[in-house]
């Protein structure tokens, strides 16, 4: 993790704020961070279409509010973004910010938020962290992903969380081969394949069945969906490696690749997906230091009732010793 770059005094400070406007609540905190953040003198940045979705107008703040038509250029100079919304909503500003590597502060208004660092109800806690700059970055790795119909290469986009391939008629099976560093593995006549990064280990490959990948560990995940096949286990492959799964030319129906659930393009029988670490990570911000198995716990609602851990039990053998001596 990474301490924020200090600010030059005669540069002023500038966040970019992404919200999900058609939701009432989101509505109602960006205009909270807006408000907060213009009035310790950050210029804050918006999409035109979001301040009028917002009500705002810019000359009523000092600094006066920045307005953008341009979601390639937002981020550009911006210290870091706050996406008020879901995970999707993230996923969206991870697009925004993917050139600039502007870091990105998710505020969860959404169900489970793995990717937020905040919930609605820290707000005021969370405005007052990014004045003070009391917040770190950390890099997450990316994919790179590339697709091919004979031989020429028609698409290419990037990932946070997976790049799926999956069978784009819902009665027929997809036959795919999949290849890992330019050796074939195996054959399956499946739903699909997906291939995702530790962080999103929580996502759609955790609800396929894939292992959960803590974020310090830099890996590839490959997990079979509904695959006709005795080896169709999840696996995790190197950082390196560069995964490719074929459409294979027999098949009926054709294909669909989706980038994080966001992005698609359909795949012609014969069409070739090659899946390696992106060159430029997706930047998070923290503001807490919680360990990635808390916000486990946190987030699914597990039960660690009975957990005896060393702490605890130094707290007990204390209570012990005083006891004996009473």
């Amino acid at each position: 993790m990474t301490k924020p770059a200090t600010t030059e005094q005669d540069v002023p400070r500038r966040v970019l704020v992404l919200a999900h406007t058609r939701r009432d609540e989101a509505r109602d905190v960006a205009r909270a961070f807006v408000k907060e953040l213009s009035g310790h003198g950050i210029v804050v940045r918006l999409l035109r279409s979001e301040a009028e979705d917002l009500g705002l107008d810019p000359a009523g703040y000092e600094p006066a509010v920045e307005l953008t038509d341009s979601e390639s250029d937002a981020s550009q100079g911006c210290e870091l973004t706050v996406v008020i919304g879901g995970d999707g909503s993230i996923l969206r500003a991870a697009e925004v910010t993917h050139e600039s590597l502007t870091p990105v502060l998710g505020v969860n208004l959404g169900h489970v938020g793995f990717l937020a660092e905040a919930e609605h109800e820290d707000v005021a806690a969370t405005i007052d962290a990014i004045v003070d700059q009391r917040y770190t970055t950390e890099d997450r790795l990316t994919l790179a992903v590339r697709a091919f119909v004979n031989g020429e290469e028609v698409y290419s986009t990037f990932a946070v969380n997976e790049a799926s391939v999956e069978k784009a008629a819902r009665e027929r099976m997809l036959e795919v081969v999949v290849e890992i560093d330019s050796r074939p593995l195996s054959r399956w006549g499946c739903d699909g394949v997906v291939c995702a990064t530790p962080t999103g280990s929580t996502a759609y490959n955790f609800s396929a069945g894939g292992p959960v990948v803590w974020p310090q560990v830099e890996a590839l995940c490959i997990v079979p969906l509904s695959a006709h096949a005795l080896f169709a286990r999840p696996m995790v492959v190197a950082p390196s490696s560069v995964i490719a799964v074929e459409v294979l030319e027999g098949n009926q129906g054709s294909g669909v690749l989706w980038c994080d659930g966001r992005r698609s393009v359909d795949l012609p029988p014969g069409a070739r997906i090659e899946v390696s670490r992106g060159q430029r990570p997706v930047r998070l911000v923290r503001l807490h230091e919680a360990p990635f198995t808390d916000r486990l716990v946190a987030k699914f609602g597990l039960s660690v009732e009975g957990w005896r851990g060393a702490a605890e039990l130094r707290r007990e053998a204390r209570a012990r010793g005083q006891g004996e001596l009473s």
